[in-house]
């Protein structure tokens, strides 16, 4: 039997009311985020191999399948079941076991490269960071939680309501604001969003903020005119500080797999996203994305998002993501 196929029994005791309650940890919040995912990968893969122990091509192909099935992608599945069949014909692999393990392996080396957390570096002028998405991505949460965690950093942070094509989102924004103490610009909506993150990058320069964030409308990555205005706002922001905006991040929605590859190649293409947070893995299957925009574009994989509690976007790591996503229940 596979050795992460074997579960793990757990006793429950009761703690007495005198007994601290333990605050799970990181690697179980991620593990437990996972869930749906796991049970389509993991658990998956483990049923399939059930009594097979010997290594051949009828095992490759049932783990090819698995993973396309998870959502790894297309291009990304055949690299790694090409690479295990090499090792199978150097009799490098002897069986289900061991290519188990060297699955994880490859798997976690097409991520390492991507992990690559956002630092906010020492500079005179507001580190500013251009978030961008289509409606529903999460975009406006996330700025949130990431104020929350730069400002639990020691950092000083100014938030702009670029949204201005939906009331919520500005309104959204300024609850984000008041929570965290941090303070929003804003105009009606309907206003110019590049004036709005202008007149905010010149609040924030005043101030001698460190950290600038600044909200975008949701757009559809087809939608050429509202790309252009995301081409504009790079352009207003630069006549303030040349190298700004320092960092775009893109923010995905997990829950619609392989379109999630599509509309991060569309932005990338037209604005150059540095940077993707993956939100609401926790309520997906399709988790397995990652693996494809990570292997087909090489960009920096700054946060996931887990679940609703601020805790729950995390830096994103390679060897947990990968080592939660084959534990199986």
């Amino acid at each position: 039997m596979l050795d992460f196929l074997k579960r793990k029994k757990n006793t429950e005791i009761s703690p007495s009311p005198d007994t601290p309650v333990e605050k799970p940890s990181l690697f179980s919040r991620l593990k437990a985020g996972l869930r749906k995912t796991r049970a389509n990968f993991a658990n998956g893969l483990a049923n399939l191999m059930l009594g097979k122990k010997v290594l051949d091509a009828d095992v490759l192909n049932l783990i090819e399948t698995q993973l396309l099935t998870g959502d790894i992608g297309v291009a990304t599945t055949e690299q790694l079941i090409q690479h295990l069949t090499q090792k199978l014909a150097r009799k490098e692999l002897n069986d289900t076991e061991t290519a188990i393990r060297e699955l994880k392996e490859q798997m976690k080396c097409i991520l390492s490269p991507c992990a690559i957390p956002l630092t906010i570096p020492q500079q005179e002028s507001p580190f500013v960071i251009l978030v961008v998405g289509i409606n529903g991505s999460g975009k406006t949460t996330t700025i949130g939680k990431i104020a929350y965690q730069l400002k639990s950093d020691g950092k000083t942070l100014l938030l702009a309501a670029g949204d201005t094509f939906r009331a919520a989102a500005i309104e959204q924004l300024h609850i984000w604001g008041e929570r965290n103490q941090i303070p929003v610009v804003a105009q009606q909506p309907g206003a110019d969003t590049a004036a709005v993150i202008y007149d905010a990058m010149e609040s924030a320069k005043a101030r001698k903020i460190n950290v600038l964030i600044a909200d975008t409308a949701g757009r559809l990555h087809t939608q050429t005119n509202l790309m252009e205005e995301l081409k504009k706002v790079k352009r207003v922001l630069r006549k303030l500080d040349a190298s700004a905006p320092h960092e775009i991040l893109l923010i995905l929605d997990a829950s619609i797999g392989q379109n999630a590859l599509n509309q991060a190649m569309q932005f990338h293409e037209a604005i150059g996203v540095t940077g993707i947070a993956l939100t609401k893995l926790d309520g997906t299957a399709k988790g397995g994305i990652i693996f494809a925009i990570a292997n087909q574009l090489k960009i920096p994989i700054r946060y996931i998002g887990v679940g609703e509690g601020i805790e729950d976007l995390r830096a994103f790591n390679a060897d947990d993501f990968v080592d939660a996503l084959f534990e199986t229940e």
